[in-house]
């Protein structure tokens, strides 16, 4: 791979600690969320930063491909959800939901450009085969 960019960021504590990128600018405390035995809801954790990531990376993807194709689309969004479970090794597994939306096209259409995103997508493509990922795609305005 040629690489273009490299991200780095340190953790400490782990799910009640603190993530921290190498310039400062990502700083933030992490905290278990409730639903997994947490105090609260207060802070953000890895899911809601994977979460982030990956639709923000998603959508890139999406845009690049609508032009790619020359497609009359409106505004997109991509709002994911990352799930974290039990998986039957006695470890954790995470599951992804990647709610798409694309104005102003036919809906196969918005399907197409959605399967085409997911087939170059970094994230999509780091995570094929490892996590379970459903594509949700609507065609609202």
């Amino acid at each position: 791979m040629n690489k273009l960019y490299t991200a780095k960021a340190t953790a400490t504590g782990g799910r009640n600690g603190n993530v921290k990128s190498s310039d400062g600018i990502l700083d933030l405390e992490l905290r278990t969320p409730k639903a997994m035995g947490g105090a609260n809801d207060d802070y953000t954790n890895p899911e809601q930063l994977f979460a982030a990531g990956y639709a923000a990376c998603f959508d890139s993807a999406l845009n690049l491909i609508a032009k790619a194709n020359n497609a009359a689309a409106g505004t997109a969004t991509v709002t994911a959800e990352v799930s974290i479970g039990k998986n039957d090794k006695g470890g954790y597994g995470l599951g992804v939901v990647l709610n798409i939306n694309i104005a102003g096209v036919e809906l196969s259409v918005a399907q197409d450009l959605a399967a085409k995103a997911h087939e170059i997508c970094p994230y999509s493509n780091a995570i094929r085969g490892n996590v379970a990922v459903e594509l949700v795609v609507t065609n609202e305005v």
